[in-house]
């Protein structure tokens, strides 16, 4: 095995415990939390790429600051909207965000 299989093998089980947390949480923190899980997954393959594959020398970096920033203003919305709810309802459970819909 070469060694982007490692990094592979590494972002793939680092997606697979945040997709897993996303899916069976109902705390919404700990979804936040599951989701930069994910995010930070996929920047350890796209660099694993710009690092290994001649081809795409430097793309990968680019592509990882801008996921990097997008995860800043995810994580900054989605504490607000907690924080927000929380106020309201003094709890953090996503089943009890139903005034969100519509």
């Amino acid at each position: 095995m070469s060694a982007v299989d490692w990094y592979l093998m590494l972002a793939t089980c680092l997606f697979c415990i945040g997709a897993y947390g996303v899916l069976a949480r109902r705390n919404v923190i700990l979804v936040i939390m599951s989701l930069e899980l994910m995010l930070n997954a996929v920047n350890i393959a796209l660099v694993a790429f710009a690092n290994f594959v001649p081809a795409a020398a430097g793309k990968g970096t680019y592509f990882t600051l801008f996921i990097i920033t997008l995860a800043a203003a995810e994580v900054t919305v989605g504490l607000a909207i907690v924080v927000a709810n929380y106020r309201l309802r003094r709890s953090v459970q996503a089943d009890e965000f139903s005034d969100l819909k519509g």
